[in-house]
């Protein structure tokens, strides 16, 4: 009946906006009173200064520019933005069905930290001041390379020539060539001639290969169902313990097809809105008895 389906109820949840909108806006946000501060005459504030992230803050107790370091770019650079907002977008539309909202915004923030943590370490002696959102961008780069590594995508290489090319050897060669930077430059104290924080960027890097080897779970929403990579077996124990503690019993009966697509209904609700990850076995479960029944008519 149509009163089952959820979007029929009176307290039915309407579509949420995006994390990705609210994180591309916020980028795009500050990045324009960043600009509105430089050009103001008499403003003594620089924000560069006050959120950058730095080993100074650091030691001055200023946590928080771990992350908001993130958030801030270079005003005289708008390409650098343009192009950071679109790999954040593009590759994060992928990305977030698989972890759901929470943990997407999650790993962006654990991935700055990460990245300004090995930056910090790096230059630890030194004033160097690190802004931008390319270790979470790094991040996303190699996140997006695990789950569909063999994907055929289209780059226009310069804004203007269509390069095909698979993920995996996109991430390979970013990693050779922040490999390369880290190690004959930025070690050395030279700087870079691509101008980049190549210690963040590997530590962005390091952080979405960490979570994809060992943190996210095979059952997580791949759309073929199962990783290619096993999580250890005590990270599965751990895992199936606390599904089993949380919540009540959750049982569907199935025996009426009306009831059947309906309950299908409000599991599709939920992915939608917190991932694959969030169902329960026996919600799973529903989904494979109706893929079932849909195979065999």
């Amino acid at each position: 009946m149509l009163q089952d389906r959820p979007y029929m109820r009176d307290g039915y949840e309407r579509r949420r906006t995006s994390i990705l909108t609210w994180l591309v806006s916020l980028i795009v946000a500050v990045f324009l009173i960043q600009m509105v501060v430089e050009r103001l005459p008499g403003m003594r504030t620089n924000l560069e200064l006050d959120l950058g992230l730095s080993s100074l803050s650091l030691r001055a107790g200023h946590f928080w520019t771990l992350v908001t370091y993130g958030f801030l770019h270079d005003t005289g650079n708008l390409l650098q933005l343009l192009g950071y907002v679109l790999v954040i977008y593009f590759a994060g539309r992928e990305i977030l069905p698989i972890l759901g909202a929470r943990r997407f915004a999650g790993f962006y923030l654990a991935a700055l930290v990460v990245g300004g943590l090995a930056f910090t370490a790096v230059h630890w002696q030194q004033a160097a001041l690190l802004t931008g959102s390319s270790a979470a961008v790094s991040a996303l780069i190699i996140l997006y390379a695990c789950f569909f590594p063999n994907r055929e995508i289209t780059l226009l290489l310069f804004f203007i020539l269509p390069v095909s090319i698979k993920p995996k050897y996109v991430a390979y060669g970013l990693i050779a060539l922040d490999v390369c930077g880290f190690v004959f430059y930025e070690m050395l104290g030279a700087p870079s001639p691509l101008g980049a924080a190549h210690s963040a960027h590997l530590g962005g890097m390091a952080a979405g290969w960490v979570y994809f080897r060992y943190l996210h779970e095979a059952s997580w929403g791949l759309p073929q169902g199962r990783a290619e990579i096993e999580l250890p077996k005590w990270m599965k124990q751990r895992s199936t313990a606390k599904v089993a503690s949380t919540g009540a019993p959750f049982s569907v009966n199935i025996g009426d097809k009306g009831h059947l697509r309906a309950e299908v209904d409000r599991i599709l609700d939920k992915i939608n809105s917190d991932g694959f990850g969030s169902l329960s076995p026996s919600e799973k479960k529903v989904l494979d008895d109706a893929r079932d029944l849909i195979g065999r008519r």
